[in-house]
């Protein structure tokens, strides 16, 4: 019974060091050999813990206590034996004396103790006494084995053996603690006439004892030693029948014993080694319809099913055996009880699995909803795309939980906005385990009627089960051709489920099965409406993403160039690439500048969204206004980092503005008179410069601060570019990424460049091609300009002397020039324009004056003086008589300014062509 519980995992008491514990000893001492384990053994009964153990030390303490018993008893006895013997002999050896023929001639004689002393000491020595004393009726002593005690008188009670009578006695005498025996001398008249005593002292009476002493302690030890040995061994068997477990720890199991056999929900049946049936418990007779006496009878007699009787009478190990027995499917496990040398029979257990199938069942179909939950947590919304993200829960729920799904958007939330329900929808998904099935494609815009289930779902933002679709007529009535096809391709159960985001119906899901033969459930409902509302708050979040980010992209495109302006001096391609992940701030410009200049300006402001967005435009609203002002690179540049400056100081103090540190900008300005181009920049990557022959190169331009951190200047560089060439200005997205740093991305638009073809259209082509990535994690902007220049027959210029009379012959060359150009039409009007600026250069302007007549797509007019004056236009009065010039040249000219140079500064004024 006790290896039963232990089996059988019984809550039953346990020594300690606990059951893991005792296998480990168990296991140590199989290591270490039977002798290592007969002594472990015996330390544990020793220990007095166990019931062994204290059965052990219990008949030990008995035998001992006997042993010590017998062995005192017997010292005991043998003293006393000694001491009767002592007596005895003492009394003879006296009594012989005192009867030997001559002792009381002795006693008269004049010296007796000269008779007496030989005899007596001979006798003494004969007899192995220790003394024999002669004394006369006054006990003085005659004779002694001392010679000095000779003459003294004797120690003891001589009173009766005076009177006649024999006396044995113990005393303290001259020779230390003694027996002796006096025996008086009598004369033949019966009177005494003196004693004999003769004794034998304590010591040599215990010595005897004392020489059989370790004769009888040898005795007591072996018989120790096989008490000892004998209770080991039986300390030992009962230590291996009780486990070592202590008498509270066998008290406490026994007492639990029936409570736990009999409150486990399973079966326990232990079958002896005939097949007789020893014990039963309460689960087994319930599961197996026991009779009341079934303990003792053979298990074939109980009534069982044949093949359980059988495998319980066998005895065979089985483990998770299924045996019908009535209404019930039990799965048996059998162990034999005989393996470690306990006794022939077996243990079975019985478990009713028939509701554990069931409850089996039920949690495995929970289990798997859990991870179809736990999926669409991990895999629906990992882009921020509306119709991935519908693609997304299509794929996830086929075929797991059904065999079709389909995804209805309204229109709206497509684009990013919010639904009206009014617009159709539009089929964003269609997922299943075949693609010939007849359900609306992807793309097809649907209306759905009121009374099928989409539309039922659509008005009541409810989830509906149609369990039995060809049963459903609304359904039928959306579309009766298409309704029979779905219904002829085997689908026959339909659940549909609004994608809600709070109070927003986004669309309706709709979960197809075919394949299964079992139609949807309560259950799936509930699973299905969860799925989707786990998908409707990613689609959700797509849509509002879409929405600001359509918005974003909106705003950013509104401030770029809508279109390029007209001009003659460059050849413009570009190209724009938001980023995949938000708008940013990348921009550029095409600026038509006086004298038949263009300035290209390309930007990038660090970050993302409607902030960077609206940071560009500020930006180049004011590059536009600076270029009014005809300023050289470097100066723009360093108006435009005082500008951004200024806004992050007022943007400083509101925290959830962010500054503006970081913009970077490339100004450059092309001359196709003399074919130069002055650049700077403003921690902005290089150019790049593709020369006619198709060599490419990136121009050392001084790279500058970003614009914001203030405190350096700017630098310039003056290239000198042949017509036909190409400069390629360019944002940091194109040439950077996670994965390489800018050098690598120079040298592979290096490569890309060198392959291009000659128009700037197919170098921007090319150029993306080759570095754009399939999904670019920042904005790309790209300004190809190929060179163009003014031939001579489109230049006119002259030196004039600094005197008044030389206006009249710079109106007569200008004459001529017009009509050389087939602009007789315009000659008037130069002439008045360039009468008026020269004047003013010679009166105002210095001694140096240079006059330039350009034909571009306008008639061009440019004064150079060496004066750093500026003229203004104003009102003259009737009295003045001059300032009547300017306002004269800004009447008739369409355009006028004033740009300054190194030496001094230009008046140009241009005029269309007609």
């Amino acid at each position: 019974m006790v290896r039963l519980m232990g089996r059988s995992g019984a809550r039953s008491p346990r020594r300690p060091g606990g059951p893991h514990v005792r296998h480990r000893q168990d296991a140590d001492r199989s290591r270490r050999g039977p002798d290592a384990g007969h002594a472990s053994a015996l330390r544990s009964a020793l220990s007095g813990r166990s019931v062994a153990g204290q059965v052990f030390v219990m008949n030990v303490v008995i035998v001992l206590l006997l042993v010590v018993a017998a062995a005192v008893a017997l010292v005991l006895q043998v003293r006393h034996d000694s001491t009767v013997e002592a007596r005895n002999r003492s009394l003879s050896v006296a009594a012989s004396f005192a009867h030997s023929p001559g002792i009381r001639e002795a006693l008269r004689a004049p010296d007796p103790t000269a008779v007496l002393q030989p005899r007596a000491e001979a006798v003494r020595k004969a007899t192995d006494v220790d003394f024999v004393v002669v004394t006369n009726t006054a006990g003085i002593r005659y004779t002694h084995p001392k010679s000095n005690r000779i003459g003294k008188e004797f120690v003891g009670n001589i009173g009766p053996a005076l009177a006649g009578k024999t006396v044995t006695e113990e005393i303290d005498g001259t020779l230390g603690r003694l027996v002796q025996a006096i025996v008086p001398v009598k004369a033949p008249d019966g009177t005494v006439v003196g004693t004999v005593s003769a004794g034998i002292t304590t010591e040599n009476v215990g010595g005897v004892a004392d020489r059989q002493l370790p004769l009888v302690l040898g005795a007591a030890a072996v018989g120790l030693a096989l008490a000892t040995g004998g209770t080991a061994l039986v300390s030992r068997r009962l230590l291996r029948q009780t486990h070592g477990l202590g008498p509270h720890e066998m008290t406490r199991m026994y007492e639990h014993h029936d409570a736990v056999l009999h409150s486990v929900r399973e079966g326990v049946l232990i079958v002896g080694g005939e097949g007789r049936l020893l014990l039963s418990n309460d689960e087994a007779r319930r599961l197996l319809d026991l009779p009341a006496d079934a303990e003792g009878r053979p298990v074939g007699a109980l009534g069982l099913p044949s093949d359980l009787a059988e495998l319980l009478a066998s005895g065979q190990a089985a483990t998770d055996e299924v045996h019908l027995v009535k209404d019930r499917l039990l799965a048996i496990n059998q162990r034999p009880t005989d393996v470690r040398g306990g006794p022939a029979g077996s243990v079975a257990t019985f478990r009713d699995s028939t509701e554990l199938r069931a409850l089996s069942g039920r949690a495995e179909t929970a289990r798997e909803r859990l991870d179809i939950l736990y999926a669409a947590g991990v895999g629906i919304g990992t882009s921020l795309d509306v119709t991935r993200t519908a693609e997304e829960l299509g794929e996830l729920a086929v075929p797991r939980f059904a065999d079709y799904v389909t995804v209805d958007l309204f229109d709206t939330v497509l684009a990013g906005g919010q639904p009206d329900g009014l617009t159709p929808l539009r089929r964003a998904a269609l997922s299943g385990v075949r693609e010939d099935v007849p359900l609306y494609p992807v793309g097809r815009r649907i209306r759905y009627v009121a009374s099928s289930p989409q539309g039922r779902t659509l008005q009541t933002a409810r989830p509906v089960l149609e369990p039995r679709l060809g049963e459903a007529p609304g359904w039928q009535a959306q579309d009766y051709e298409r309704s029979a096809q779905v219904v002829e391709y085997g689908v026959h159960s339909l659940i549909t489920v609004p994608l809600r985001a709070g109070t927003l119906v986004l669309g309706v899901v709709s979960l197809w099965r075919s394949v299964k033969p079992e139609p949807f459930d309560e259950d799936e409902l509930a699973l299905a409406e969860e799925l989707v509302a786990r998908a409707a708050v990613s689609i959700d979040n797509a849509r509002r993403y879409t929405r600001e980010h359509s918005m974003a992209v909106t705003l950013q495109r509104s401030l770029l160039p809508r279109r390029l302006p007209d001009q003659n001096a460059l050849d413009v391609a570009y190209r724009y690439l938001p980023a995949q992940a938000g708008v940013g701030g990348d921009w550029f410009d095409v600026l038509p500048l006086s004298g038949a200049r263009v300035a290209l300006v390309v930007g990038d402001v660090v970050g993302h969204g409607l902030h960077a967005a609206a940071t560009m435009g500020r930006l180049r609203t004011a590059v536009h206004n600076f270029t009014a002002l005809d300023l050289p690179p470097d100066e723009l540049l360093g108006l435009l980092d005082e500008l951004v400056g200024r806004i992050d100081q007022d943007e400083a103090a509101d925290d959830t503005a962010a500054p503006v540190t970081g913009a970077t900008c490339l100004y450059a300005i092309y001359d196709p008179v003399d074919g130069t181009c002055v650049l700077a920049r403003a921690g902005h990557p290089p150019p790049a410069l593709i020369r006619p022959d198709g060599t490419v190169e990136f121009p050392e331009v001084p790279a500058g601060p970003p614009l914001g951190l203030g405190g350096l200047p700017f630098e310039t560089t003056e290239l000198r570019l042949d017509e036909g060439s190409r400069l390629v200005l360019y944002t940091d997205g194109l040439v950077e990424d996670r994965e390489h740093d800018i050098d690598v991305g120079l040298e592979q638009l290096r490569r890309a460049l060198e392959t291009a073809g000659e128009t700037p259209e197919e170098t921007c082509r090319t150029v993306l091609d080759a570095r754009l990535p399939d999904r670019p994690g920042d904005d790309i902007a790209l300004l190809v300009a190929r060179t163009r220049t003014l031939g001579p027959d489109q230049v006119a210029e002259w030196d004039v002397p600094n005197d008044p009379a030389a206006v009249a012959e710079v109106r007569s060359r200008v004459t001529r020039r017009l009509t050389e150009w087939g602009l007789d039409e315009s000659a008037f009007t130069t002439e008045l324009i360039l009468s008026e600026l020269v004047t003013n250069a010679i009166r105002y302007g210095g001694e140096t004056v240079h006059v330039r007549v350009l034909r571009d797509r306008s008639l061009i007019c440019e004064v150079f003086d060496s004066s750093s004056t500026s003229p203004h236009l104003r009102y003259a009065a009737m009295t003045d008589e001059g300032g009547r010039g300017l306002f004269l040249v800004a009447q008739l000219a369409e355009r006028w300014g004033t740009r300054y140079t190194p030496t001094g500064k230009v008046i140009w004024a241009e005029q269309p062509i007609p």
